[in-house]
């Protein structure tokens, strides 16, 4: 009888939770949990090295040449990455070849500067190009050029 009631509660347990991520609630895991692969933007890859990092009691220091900060405005289109009040930390791309997809670059376009996930980079008759989209958008930009890239964020500080 003990062990029927434990694969009942063993069950329950299964389903609860399958349904659970299926309704995509936040465990808070410390680590990514997806079963197959999961929605959303491509995770940028690592710009520094752990020995490139250092962390005293009294600071943090990241070895970064030609960095610079931003801040950005609240225009909703890559929350909750990026809103009000975080800080970023950028640099200048040197070529396309510094440009990956997953990253966060900001680009001119019709004057102002937009900030937002690179989703797609490729090639065509005018050279590479990159596809941009806001983590909170539904829609892509249009073909971005290196030539209109000025920064690609490289860390955030909330």
């Amino acid at each position: 009888m003990a062990k029927s009631h434990i694969l009942i509660g063993l069950v329950l347990f299964l389903l609860g939770f399958s349904i659970a991520l299926l309704l995509n609630y936040n465990f808070n895991f410390e680590k990514p949990f997806l079963l197959g692969e999961g929605k959303g933007a491509i995770s940028p890859s690592d710009y520094l090295s752990e020995n490139e990092i250092f962390v005293y009691p009294d600071k943090v220091v990241l070895m970064i040449s030609g960095a610079t900060i931003s801040n950005y405005e609240s225009s909703g289109s890559m929350k909750p990455v990026l809103d009000k009040g975080t800080n970023g930390i950028r640099v200048k791309p040197l070529s396309e070849h510094d440009v990956k997809v997953g990253q966060i670059i900001s680009f001119r376009y019709n004057g102002d500067l937009i900030v937002h996930r690179v989703i797609e980079k490729g090639v065509d008759e005018n050279g590479i190009y990159f596809i941009t989209k806001g983590d909170n958008s539904n829609f892509a930009d249009g073909k971005i050029r290196f030539s209109d890239i000025e920064y690609i964020t490289v860390g955030l500080i909330y």
